[in-house]
């Protein structure tokens, strides 16, 4: 619910400020419109999770907990589990900008994925043990599939940012912010029973990806080189993302494992190229030439 009224107010505050940029330029003549210059702009970077993250990652996809098996009319839970190792606190990302300058003034949208980060299954079954009322096992085993952990997410941010030493200056430093949404998809080890707390009803984790939506603050600073038209920036910053709980089969895994409402905080840097085109105002002045 909470990632549904962040993802409602963000809409409406892109909407009223679109409409309150055409309403200034069509009646006040806040900005001439034949000096906006679109560009679009590709970039790779390393993020390093902060510690609530980086344990995230490392006990989400890694969930453990009741294996059910059925052998003809009969229905039993087995526990069981397996060595995966673990992600690295560092990860490759990359993204996408599309947006307008217009003087010293940048908007646009960073369109971002990371990498899927893998960990191998170790074998393609877990052997796993049925315990009797007292927690004991009572010699029934059972085979599990497993799956390789993985996880990766992507997101969208709009930012805006200014050219601190002029619209054309050949070395500049663009400061950014931007707000956004962020994506994470995760991939479990096996198929784990989940239950719902309020209905009590049970559900099997299946081979496929489960998604957590969050909001997100996006601050950082560019330190770029301007040829003309071409343009080529190193770049560093901060992103901050706030999961709601994970959601697996209709259950909420805060109440049937552990807790994964968290912070998906990380800082990155990386290296971005860009292409700026040419404006109206540009192109007459071309033509004069």
């Amino acid at each position: 619910m909470k990632t549904k009224i962040a993802s409602l107010c963000m809409a409406v505050v892109f909407s009223i400020l679109a409409f309150a940029t055409n309403s200034s330029a069509a009646e006040d003549g806040f900005y001439d419109k034949d000096h906006i210059r679109g560009f679009i702009s590709l970039g790779a970077d390393f993020r390093g999770m902060f510690p609530a993250f980086h344990d995230y990652v490392n006990n989400v996809p890694f969930a453990t907990g009741a294996l059910k098996y059925k052998n003809g009319p009969d229905t039993s839970v087995y526990y069981g589990g397996a060595n995966y190792s673990k992600f690295n606190k560092y990860y490759p990302n990359i993204h996408f900008n599309i947006g307008a300058q217009y003087k010293q003034f940048l908007t646009w949208f960073s369109i971002n994925f990371a990498i899927t980060q893998i960990s191998e299954r170790p074998s393609s079954t877990v052997t796993a043990y049925a315990l009797d009322s007292t927690g004991t096992p009572n010699g029934k085993t059972a085979a599990f599939p497993l799956y390789d952990a993985r996880w990766f997410n992507y997101g969208v941010d709009w930012m805006f940012g200014w050219k601190i030493l002029g619209e054309d200056a050949f070395f500049n430093l663009i400061p950014a912010v931007g707000i956004g949404f962020n994506m994470m998809n995760i991939h479990f080890t096996s198929n784990y029973v989940v239950t719902d707390k309020s209905s009590k009803e049970e559900s099997i984790m299946r081979d496929r990806y489960y998604s957590n939506i969050a909001p997100t603050f996006n601050a950082e600073l560019e330190a770029r080189l301007q040829f003309e038209q071409f343009s080529i920036g190193l770049y560093g910053g901060y992103r901050a993302v706030r999961y709601n709980e994970l959601n697996v089969e209709g259950a909420n895994l805060d109440t049937t494992i552990f807790n994964t409402d968290n912070s998906g905080d990380t800082w990155f840097v990386g290296l971005r190229i860009g292409w700026t085109f040419l404006s109206l105002w540009d192109k007459k002045q071309q033509n004069k030439i």
